[in-house]
Order: C-alpha cells, then structure tokens, then sequence
C-alpha cells in the first residue's frame, strides 16, 4: 500500500532529476539569450540550481534515504519545447520572449512541485527537510518574478518592434 511518504520520495527524485537536468540546459540558455540581462539570470540561477541539488539530497538525507533520481517526463518535454523556441526565433528579437516563457514553464512545474513537496514534509514531521524545500521554492519564485521583470521590461516589447500588427 502507498503512503503519503512514499508519494514524497517519489516526487523528490522527480525533481532531483529536473534539477540535474535544469543544470545542463541553462548554461544553454545563457548561451543563447540575446538581452545582458536575461543571460546574467540564467547565469545567476545555474548556481542557485546547482545549490538545489544539494538541497534536495539533504532533504534525502532527512528521511534516511539515498538521492536517487527518477526522470522527470515534465521537465524533458519543456526543455524539449525550449531548445525548439530558441531554434526557431534565433536571430529573431522574439528570442529572449521564448526563452523567457520557456524558462518560466519549467519555473511554474518547480514551484508546484516544491510547494507540494515543503506541504507534505511538514505533514509527515520533517521539519527541517520542510524549511529546506520552502528555501527552494523562494529561490524558484524569485527567480520567475526576475524573469517576468526582464519580459515586461525589454523581451516583449522588442518582440513586438520586430513584427508589428498589421492594421
């Protein structure tokens, strides 16, 4: 019979596998980002995702169970759409708009994901793993307001100059 505990795991090695695989595609998108400033925050949250890793195997370790990594179908289907936007717009001004909803369609799985995740291990009386898994999900909604901040700031109206509504 599965338990609530056996539900956290699971989803914990869901996730620790999308933070493995979130680590490789961002130096990509840097690479890729036109705008200075969306390249120094897909720069910026490379460290904080590879300080996520190690959060998330501390949170393992809470519940006395070696990180193990369980593929995450969610994230390598919006990493997936991520390389094509950037394979289609690139050298477009609409390319740092795509990457920047790209990167925030993974931001919204993680968000969820740590929420439940922080919800469930205060449920299931591991403190400190909770305070960990709330210290990952600041990180990941700070990292989403950065994005819509440089959007709304530069990326979309760019995109806009570049192929205008015909009236």
């Amino acid at each position: 019979m599965k338990t609530l505990n056996d539900l956290f795991l699971d989803t914990l090695a869901d996730i620790y596998d999308a933070e493995h695989r979130i680590t490789e595609a961002l130096p990509k998108l840097a690479e890729a980002a036109e705008s200075d400033d969306l390249r120094e925050a897909f720069e910026n949250h490379l460290s904080e995702t590879e300080g996520h890793v190690k959060k998330v195997e501390r949170v393992f370790a809470a519940f006395k169970t070696s990180p193990y990594r369980k593929t995450c179908q969610a994230t390598v289907g919006l990493l997936k759409e991520g390389d094509e936007f950037a394979e289609e717009f690139e050298g477009t001004a609409a390319l740092d708009a795509a990457l920047i909803s790209a990167a925030q369609k993974v931001e919204h799985y993680e968000i969820a994901t740590y929420g439940c995740l922080a919800t469930w291990a205060g449920l299931l009386g591991k403190e400190d793993a909770q305070a960990l898994l709330h210290e990952i999900l600041s990180e990941e909604e700070a990292a989403d307001e950065t994005l819509s901040d440089i959007a709304t700031s530069e990326s979309n109206e760019e995109a806009m100059d570049e192929n205008p509504v015909a009236v």
